[in-house]
Order: C-alpha cells, then structure tokens, then sequence
C-alpha cells in the first residue's frame, strides 16, 4: 500500500482536510488510455494512472442527524476529496472503475479475477452508482443547511431503492419501493417478514395505513385495513378481544385484510387467525404456536414489527401532481381533549372515550369520512364520499348491514358539518353524541338540531382532511 503523501510528494495540510486534493491525484484518475496526449504528460510528471478508485465518503448522514450534534462537527463531516475523485472516476469509467458501494466488492473482484477487466456494461453501472452516490450525498448536506426553513426555495428529496416490486397498483404498471435518505427509519426498516409472499405495492401501501393509525393508541388495538382505508378498529382488555371486536365491525370487508396489532400474538389468537384469509399480518411479537398455525397459509404474509416508537412522527406528506409535487406537514399530532369544547348536550366519560377513540379514526379515513362508534369499537365507516351526508348515511347502512344497533353510539366527521341533515341521519339511527371541528356557516343550526334531537356534540376546533 502506497501512502497518498507518496503519490503527491506532499505532506496532507490544514488537519487533513487538504490530503487527496492535489493535481497528482486528479491526473492519475481523470488521463484517457486513448488520448496519446494524456499518457504523455503522466510520463513526463512521473505519474502512474489509476485503473480503480475505491471510496468511502465521510458519514455526514451519521453525524448531521444526532441529536444535539453542533454546526462544527457536522461541517467537519463535509466530505469533499473523497466526492471528487469519484466524480472524477465516474467521468472517465471507460479506463477508470468508480468503486462506492461495499455490496458490489464481491462482484467486481470475480469480475477481475474471471477476466481481464471489468466490462463496458459493468464501468457504466459503476458510473452511474458513483453519480447517484455524489447526488445523494450533496442532497443531504444541501437538505441540511435548508433545514432551517420550513418550505425552502429548493426541495431536494432523495431515496434509495429497497426493493423491486412485482408490479404496481395493477398489474401493467411497473414499481419499486423506495426509502427516503438522511437517517430516518421506513415503513420496513425495523420488520422482518417470517413468511408468506413477497409484499406488493398495495400491501406496503396498506401496511403504511394500518401501522400509523396503530400509532395512535397505548390500549391493546387491532386496526383492519382495506385499499388504505380502516375497515374495522377496536381497543379492548385483550388483543383477542380486540381483534374480534375489530373484525365484527366489517367481516366483509376484513376478507383478504392487512392486519395489525400493537401486543404479541399468542397461541389461541394465532389460531383464530389462521382461520382468516390475510394477506397481511404485522404484530411485535408471536407465540411459537401461533406462528405454526398461521404458516399453515402459504400466502399469507406474517412480519413482524420491531419498532418501539413512532417512526413517523415530524415527517413531511408528498402529493404528486402533474409535473410537481405537493409538500406539507404530516397530521401526526396526538388529539386529546385541549381545547376541544362541549357546545350542547352532555357527555360521560364513556362517551368521551368514544368520541376521541372515534376521532383519531377518523383522521385516517379518506374525506369526507364519518366513524361511527360504541364502546371503543367502530361499527360503520363513510369515506371517500363527494358529499358528508352521504358517508354519514354510507357509515350507517353498513353498520346495520353487519347487524349493529347504533342506539347510543357516537359519530366523528373529519371537517365541519355544513348542514343539519347528515347529523339527522345519524340522530334517527341512535347516534347520541357527535365530534366535529365546528366552523361552517350553519353552525347554530346544526348544534340546534343535534340539541333538538336529544343529542351531544363536541367542536374540535381542528380538521383532519386525507384525500
């Protein structure tokens, strides 16, 4: 091994940052084989070209993401020798392999040993890694620096990718997963699938749905989830419990589910469950018995879910649209009682439990979405509706399509109820108190209507749209 200081006849400077900056260098890697030129003056300097160039960059992502790091030590993990000569290297990959990733050691070292060099194919991959690794790195100190403003004038995302995918929403449609950079944990970084199928577009995109409304709650919760949207959730003294509270509230819809659940799943429930058609099962923990029943389903996809807290907490919301991209605030605050206000009617602490239980469903329902819900288990979801009065009366056929008697349950409405009728609808059916956040124009109106009808109902003061 021949030290750097050898090659540039010059000691490194300025405490190392000064090491592989240095004309030498730069000309060993950059000289073209075919350019008589090039090979001249590496003759005439001494200089002997470089075949292969092989870098690690210095971990800004690591360091710049630590809590309490200062300004200094995350200026100081600036790499920039280390992106120059890949830069480089990428730029002449017809004589010079840009080497950046350690996953790709084993394949190129056969590729030397089985042959004389690396092939034209391999060099332009290799370039084109080395690019993408530069991009990505010059993002993330960029995204740094621009972090001090909420929405600044230049958004630079960067993914990497984590899986190819059999197809995408329908089966014409090409796809892949990918997880944003910068340090934060993804949907699949802390879980590791134990059997069944590989996951699908559509089952990480329910898998996503499911875990966040899941993260709403402490109690035992099962959270059942179809196209995005919940189709049964329930909290109760057990898991099981749960479980079958959640199922009860749509058994149509939980066919061929996306399930999770934030306890263990023991024997008897693994049981039950390997009785279910599941396409996907995500719980924190499994009995050795209830993994031997649920196996049983070749299909059925079992992951298990290490994470111990939110991983989704501060996160920025994406929309794409046509030629941009939609960026906001994630809605990921927990919703409790401050400030929310009682305008008519009375509500006992049952009914209260309900009410919020139902609200923090509601967030996660397509707009305009209604949850109607007794007793910590929901009995009939509107969502997606172009009007609320219709997912109100949408939330009440489907609950009493599964049998449920709505008399003293609650309703929550993701934004304010413009008019008195969808309350009526919900009235009529047994609904005795309403969540909402208030601020249409027919307010007194509809407060007099719920009061009319012998009803409570709560403004939250805050809406929780998801379209």
């Amino acid at each position: 091994m021949t030290p750097v200081e050898e090659l540039t006849e010059i000691p490194e400077m300025l405490g190392g940052r000064v090491k592989t900056l240095q004309w030498r260098i730069h000309a060993a890697i950059l000289a073209r084989r075919d350019h008589p030129d090039d090979l001249a003056a590496l003759d005439q300097h001494g200089i002997e070209p470089f075949d292969l160039v092989c870098v690690g960059f210095y971990p800004f992502t690591q360091i710049a993401s630590r809590h309490g790091v200062t300004e200094a030590d995350a200026v100081e993990m600036i790499d920039i020798g280390g992106p120059s000569m890949l830069r480089g290297a990428a730029k002449n990959f017809a004589h010079v392999a840009p080497v950046c990733s350690p996953e790709r050691y084993p394949e190129i070292l056969a590729e030397l040993r089985d042959s004389d060099g690396l092939s034209d194919e391999t060099r332009r991959s290799l370039a084109a890694e080395a690019f993408a690794k530069t991009a990505a790195y010059e993002t993330a100190i960029a995204s740094w620096f621009l972090g001090r403003e909420a929405f600044p004038d230049r958004f630079i995302p960067s993914f990497v990718k984590v899986a190819e995918l059999s197809y995408g929403e329908n089966p014409h449609q090409r796809a892949a997963y990918y997880a944003e950079e910068g340090g934060r944990r993804h949907l699949l970084s802390r879980v590791t699938q134990l059997h069944g199928k590989q996951l699908s577009f559509n089952n990480l995109n329910d898998l996503s749905a499911a875990r966040r409304l899941l993260g709403e709650f402490q109690l035992p919760a099962a959270v059942i989830v179809k196209h995005a949207n919940p189709a049964g959730v329930a909290l109760a003294g057990t898991l099981a419990e749960a479980f079958r509270k959640a199922f009860d509230a749509d058994p149509v819809s939980a066919y061929g589910m996306v399930l999770a659940v934030n306890r263990s799943v023991g024997a008897e429930l693994g049981r039950e469950l390997a009785e279910r058609f599941i396409e996907v099962l995500v719980a924190p923990g499994y009995d050795e018995e209830a993994l031997e029943a649920l196996r049983r389903k070749p299909a059925t996809r079992i992951l298990l879910d290490e994470e111990r807290r939110r991983s989704d907490l501060g996160e920025r919301d994406f929309k794409r649209v046509i030629g941009g991209l939609l960026v906001q605030d994630g809605d990921r605050e927990v919703d409790d009682r401050s400030g929310m206000e009682l305008v008519c009617g009375d509500a006992s602490e049952e009914t209260w439990g309900d009410l919020l239980f139902a609200w923090r469903v509601c967030k996660h329902v397509s707009s305009n979405a209604i949850v109607i819900v007794r007793s910590l288990q929901t009995l009939g979801i509107g969502g997606g509706q172009t009007s609320r009065v219709d997912s109100v009366r949408l939330a009440v056929e489907k609950a009493r399509e599964h049998g449920h008697d709505l008399e003293g349950a609650v309703l929550a409405s993701d934004a304010f109820i413009p008019f008195a009728d969808g309350p009526q609808v919900a009235l009529e059916a047994g609904v005795r108190a309403l969540i909402q956040p208030g601020g249409a124009k027919r307010d007194d109106e509809v407060v007099a209507a719920v009061e009319t009808g012998g009803g409570a109902m709560v403004f939250t003061r805050r809406r929780h749209f998801r379209h």
